[in-house]
């Protein structure tokens, strides 16, 4: 747990998450690790699906499993948790009063799916115009495929990133692929954050909020940078290559005599060194190969040349090589290896936090360095409905005996 002494820069920030799975989860902790005050909803009972996606479960002092998942503590640091029953008239109420001293309301439900509630954007601005009210779908609110449903899986395939992802087009036995984990989801939690910063300063000069509409597909699109760019641009329609790079060689992974590594030259004079490490100078006066257009051109012969040349010393033997003569190079790490990196250790990119059914959780840090207002980890992720009384309390000022008797009810 890191000092507190100092606010986060979102301090004072009330945000009320009725996000599930990732993408509304992910934008609700980033917003929480900044320093707001971010309350998460859940269904009485099972809460957010994501407590359920294990194994791998959380293990308590006696290492038995607590049933909360690790995917579910990947993305919900710093929130507290309320249960309410949206499917009854008194939890629709409860939650209209929270949205009604909220901030930032964050919501992944098909689309018209709170309308029934009267938790609309439209509903709810009529007792807080303040309020900025971020919807996160899989399609967005308009268009012929609005009222599907939308998963990361799907969307990288309707959005274009698994055509791009995989061995290369032709591969025997080899077909597209999607990246090993659910990055449009994490991409269009990040996009979340942005434009609900930007609505908040946008509301610091106008005095009224307004609704974001966010679509996983119009995310995966928009990240195909480049290689949308190349489309458009080129009216070409980009193929699979494996690790490589379609306008930059080389800029891939190659073969050593004990597995793999990376290589990649941005430019010509750092393909002059990386020529100087291989123990191959003249190669960078070859004119196949001076320049990078030239290199593009002759992909496949060059790429076979370092391949010769790789396979002969390790992957550790070549990265003390080629780091010390500037050449852009690492190895391919599995995750033991990353946090056992001396880097990633010094940067602190694993904490632990005590947790209320543990001793206490492992996390990665937030990657966020700010030197006035640095991200602070006040709370681990919360256990099932942990704060309905504290947030009941705080937000809506009610009673001991108010809160009984929705739990009586079976509201909360």
């Amino acid at each position: 747990m890191n000092d507190t002494s100092q606010q986060g820069a979102l301090a004072g920030l009330r945000v009320l998450d009725l996000s599930r799975v990732l993408a509304g989860p992910w934008a609700g902790q980033l917003l929480a690790d900044l320093g707001a005050d971010v309350v998460k909803v859940e269904r009485p009972g099972g809460g957010d699906d994501t407590r359920a996606w294990g194994p791998p479960w959380l293990n308590d002092a006696d290492g038995q499993p607590t049933g909360e998942s690790a995917y579910y503590l990947s993305a919900n640091r710093n929130k507290r948790s309320v249960t309410i029953d949206l499917s009854e008239p008194d939890g629709q109420r409860l939650v209209k009063q929270l949205a009604s001293k909220a901030d930032v309301l964050l919501e992944n439900f098909k689309v018209g799916g709170l309308a029934q509630y009267g938790l609309d954007y439209a509903s709810l601005k009529e007792a807080n115009p303040r309020l900025v009210y971020c919807s996160i779908t899989g399609f967005g609110q308009t268009g012929p495929y609005a009222a599907r449903a939308g998963y990361d899986f799907l969307i990288q395939g309707m959005g274009g990133l698994m055509s791009l992802t995989g061995r290369a087009d032709g591969t025997e036995g080899e077909g597209p692929l999607k990246v090993g984990v659910a990055l449009t989801d994490v991409m269009t939690g990040l996009y979340a954050t942005v434009a609900v910063l930007a609505a908040l300063a946008r509301r610091e000069r106008s005095g009224e909020g307004q609704h974001i509409d966010l679509a996983l597909l119009d995310v995966q699109i928009a990240c195909l940078a480049n290689q949308a760019a190349n489309y458009l641009v080129g009216g070409m329609v980009p193929r699979r290559m494996g690790n490589a790079h379609p306008s930059i060689v080389p800029y891939q992974d190659f073969p050593t005599a004990d597995g793999y590594m990376i290589i990649a030259v941005g430019n010509d004079g750092q393909f002059a060194k990386l020529c100087n490490s291989l123990g191959r100078p003249e190669w960078s006066g070859d004119e196949r190969f001076a320049t990078n257009p030239q290199r593009v051109k002759h992909r496949d012969a060059l790429i076979a040349l370092i391949h010769s040349v790789t396979v002969s010393r390790t992957t550790a033997e070549w990265v003390a090589v080629m780091e010390a003569a500037g050449v852009p190079c690492g190895p391919i790490n599995s995750l033991d290896k990353v946090f056992a990196d001396p880097h990633v250790q010094a940067r602190e990119m694993r904490i632990e936090m005590p947790h209320a059914l543990a001793d206490h959780v492992p996390l990665v840090a937030n990657p966020i360095r700010m030197s006035e207002s640095p991200v602070q980890y006040r709370r681990s992720p919360p256990t099932l409905g942990e704060h309905t009384e504290d947030v009941l309390h705080g937000w809506l000022d009610m009673t001991e005996g108010e809160i009984a008797d929705l739990h009586l009810k079976k509201i909360v």
